[in-house]
């Protein structure tokens, strides 16, 4: 209930706050902004000031350099993250640039928190096991990076062969997941995910809205990915896409979508279903993920014959109660319209808890998406990748200059 109500008031702009109970805006509002205020982040490392003049107090000079410098690795390193809470796409991405690396004879290693149960991290496990991917799962990334780095070892790799050879058993790039607020590593690219479908939420930080940090951190961002573009208008992007520009950012800007490939059952993750086996049935589409509209429409664009859907919150864990929900609106449906229905999850959903979706006495249902880049302009899946080296090379080359003046 909670989560619901804060992810009501986070998608409340201010104009709205009106509309909201009294106790809500009464009581609940002003503690949120005051704890937005609370919470709000120091900035990430800059490089120290000047040395300040002798008669400075040793207070001073503490102040001035409390923040740690973050460590480089040895290899690329590569974050993903966001600025907004849940839905953004960054799992998609990368597994995007896992796989892209691979293709491109390099193999990553990626960072990730497990965060809310691991469900990410397993469905990265799960997709990317047929790849040289290597996954760490920790809170401390900066110590996971040093251990499977020494257990693997690494290598620079050149990321501009046109003809890459065979991944290696070491590691060349390094993924941090969910890595924008990082603050212990150094990364030579910065991918920021922004969901088109709520880009910002009502503004505010939080937990008076969704954004971990002011639009104004957009100016760290080496690229911006606008995520469910597929699903907005043509206004619509250009409004997100002035307001990134408005709050400094001037780096390049994709789009992307997710793009339904195959579906599976609950007790066979590794065959793949053709889409067409949703045709002229009805389905109950299930899930607790960030974006729930996002999965609905990618359904309704397969065309099965009728949609219903049950939203729980992100990261939320099926229990007995919610299997029986499932349960029972899948009984009405098929006593309601004389028809078979079954069961369709989110492979999010599926990784964090198989087990429980196999107890439903139904059919259920996996439907497998993978990211692409809209062509738009020129820019497709190569173009990101040419930028993502480019980037690389650069940030590789200035640190090398750092280190030999």
């Amino acid at each position: 209930m909670l989560r619901r109500l804060l992810g009501r008031i986070a998608a409340t702009p201010d104009s709205a706050v009106p509309s909201l109970p009294f106790l809500h805006r009464a009581l609940l509002l002003p503690l949120l902004s005051a704890a937005a205020s609370a919470l709000r982040l120091p900035p990430l490392y800059s490089p120290p000031p000047p040395p300040p003049p002798p008669a400075a107090s040793p207070l001073r000079l503490l102040s001035l350099y409390y923040r740690p410098r973050p460590r480089a690795l040895p290899v690329p390193l590569v974050s993903v993250g966001n600025l907004t809470w849940g839905g953004n796409g960054k799992t998609p991405m990368v597994d995007f640039l896992a796989r892209s690396f691979h293709h491109n004879g390099v193999s990553p290693l990626l960072l990730t928190r497990g965060y809310a149960g691991g469900d990410e991290s397993r469905m990265l496990c799960r997709r990317l096991s047929d790849t040289s991917a290597k996954i760490a799962v920790g809170a401390n990334r900066a110590a996971l990076a040093t251990s499977m780095l020494t257990k693997y070892g690494y290598y620079y790799p050149h990321l501009h062969l046109n003809d890459p050879p065979s991944p290696s058993a070491k590691i060349g790039v390094a993924i941090l997941d969910d890595g924008m607020q990082h603050r212990s590593l150094f990364r030579d690219l910065d991918i920021v995910m922004v969901n088109a479908l709520t880009p910002w939420g009502n503004t505010h930080l939080i937990p008076r809205g969704p954004l971990r940090e002011p639009l104004t951190a957009l100016t760290r961002a080496h690229i911006v990915v606008i995520h469910h573009a597929n699903l907005v208008s043509e206004a619509q992007l250009k409004t997100i896409l002035s307001t990134i520009q408005d709050n400094g950012a001037t780096c390049p800007v994709f789009s992307s979508k997710l793009a339904p490939s195959h579906i599976f059952e609950v007790n066979q993750p590794a065959q793949r279903l053709p889409l067409h086996v949703l045709h002229n049935i009805i389905v109950l589409c299930v899930s607790a993920i960030g974006c729930p509209d996002a999965f609905i429409h990618s359904v309704k664009e397969i065309g099965p014959l009728k949609i219903e859907r049950l939203d729980f919150s992100d990261h939320h864990f099926f229990r007995a109660h919610d299997l029986q929900l499932i349960q029972d609106t899948l009984t009405k449906l098929v006593h309601q319209h004389k028809n078979d229905a079954i069961v369709l999850v989110t492979e999010k959903d599926y990784d964090r808890d198989p087990d429980a979706l196999r107890t439903l006495d139904a059919k259920v249902l996996v439907l497998s998406s993978c990211l692409q880049i809209i062509p738009h302009e020129a820019q497709g899946d190569d173009e990101f990748m040419r930028k993502v080296r480019e980037i690389i090379a650069t940030s590789r080359n200035a640190k090398l200059e750092r280190e030999m003046a």
